[in-house]
């Protein structure tokens, strides 16, 4: 129950901490921070619909794509991460506000404590999202690291927002995911002392 209750408090904090830099410091300029988060600012420019809502229909649809590599347990757990976080976002977007006004500082600070939270998540075995569920299927099949993976999936959706939307945001959303893999990459493979890390799907190797 202990390692439960740990486990719990981790992807909790690790959802809020990645709604936190989506929601003040990314969103407000349009920055997709990942593959489902630029489906979110595509369905918000051209359907207007809210990118907190986007950002979980998006999510969702890769979840359920990618449900039968990793078992309905570990999607579960997905679940309730992108629904925390979309909840976040829109929290965040509506009473915080960056204290920056400079929109490089709002990127390098969203990149970095976008990082910090989706290494959170991966090293509960929970996806930061759908798109990321596939990226630890993918990961696991092919004994590879999630972060690459995951960089190489978000860089198509990425392109896409950036050839409807604008050709500017391909910079910032490649320079947001070269941060912020780099610190998923780097958490996600420190020991913080623990003999082992558990996951919700399969236990990860030695």
């Amino acid at each position: 129950m202990r390692r439960l209750l740990m486990r719990s408090i981790f992807i909790f904090a690790g959802s809020v901490i990645q709604g936190f830099a989506m929601g003040v410091f990314l969103f407000p300029h349009s920055i997709p921070s990942g593959g489902g988060a630029g489906i979110a600012v595509l369905l918000n420019y051209l359907f207007h619909i809210p990118i907190s809502i986007g950002l979980w229909l998006s999510n969702f649809v890769f979840l359920i794509s990618s449900v039968h590599y990793l078992g309905k347990v570990s999607a579960i757990g997905t679940i309730i991460t992108i629904t925390i976080t979309s909840v976040s976002v829109n929290v965040f977007d509506v009473y915080l506000t960056s204290p920056f006004t400079n929109l490089w500082i709002d990127l390098l600070m969203g990149s970095m404590v976008l990082g910090c939270g989706v290494s959170i998540l991966l090293r509960q075995g929970v996806s930061n999202g759908g798109i990321g569920f596939a990226a630890l299927a993918i990961a696991k099949y092919k004994n590879v690291d999630p972060a690459k993976v995951l960089f190489w999936l978000n860089g198509g959706i990425i392109i896409i927002a950036a050839y409807v939307i604008d050709w500017f945001i391909i910079i910032q959303a490649i320079i947001c995911q070269g941060i912020s893999t780099r610190i998923v990459s780097r958490l996600y493979n420190t020991s913080f002392g623990e003999n082992q890390t558990f996951t919700i799907a399969w236990r990860k190797k030695k």
